[in-house]
């Protein structure tokens, strides 16, 4: 015997929702491009702040990357906790998604809600390359961070000497 009562739908909000970024996170171009044409909120945020944007960069997913930021992407959105697109990929060292990023717009000396830039993310967890990169960008290396540290402070402790000489060529102040 069949219910009269109305069947839950098969793709919930929440389901499209999770589909979406899981099709960002994995770099599913074609689905991804699907999902923008249906009308899909490019710009979307999820309940950590993550966008498709994000989620494609800390994942390494050039070709999605690629795609959104063709498609309108905002490259200074922030997440829950301040950072960008640009931040995770400077603490992962992803320099070909970096250029990306900073010729869409991105903005090099964004802080997150600790002050910090993704330059200091880089001297950090040490990707030199992209520290480097970033220098080369226009990243402040006089920003200080709430705890009142700078990049040269950060690479001084780090003891990388060449990176120190960079930073202090950079007299921006």
């Amino acid at each position: 015997m069949m219910s009269n009562s109305p069947q839950e739908p098969i793709f919930t909000p929440e389901k499209i929702e999770a589909l979406y970024f899981d099709t960002a996170r994995q770099g599913e171009t074609e689905l991804l491009a699907e999902f923008i044409r249906a009308g899909m909120d490019i710009n979307h945020q999820n309940h950590e702040g993550h966008t498709a944007l994000i989620l494609a960069c800390y994942h390494n997913q050039l070709e999605a990357v690629k795609l959104l930021l063709e498609k309108g992407a905002d490259p200074n959105i922030v997440d829950n906790k301040g950072a960008t697109a640009l931040t995770g990929v400077a603490f992962k060292g992803y320099i070909p998604i970096a250029q990306l990023l900073i010729k869409a717009g991105a903005n090099v000396d964004a802080e997150n809600n600790l002050k910090r830039t993704a330059l200091m993310f880089a001297i950090l967890f040490g990707r030199n390359d992209m520290a480097k990169f970033l220098i080369e960008s226009g990243a402040n290396p006089h920003h200080t961070d709430g705890e009142g540290v700078t990049p040269i402070q950060l690479a001084e402790r780090q003891g990388d000497e060449e990176l120190v000489t960079l930073l202090k060529a950079k007299n921006i102040i």
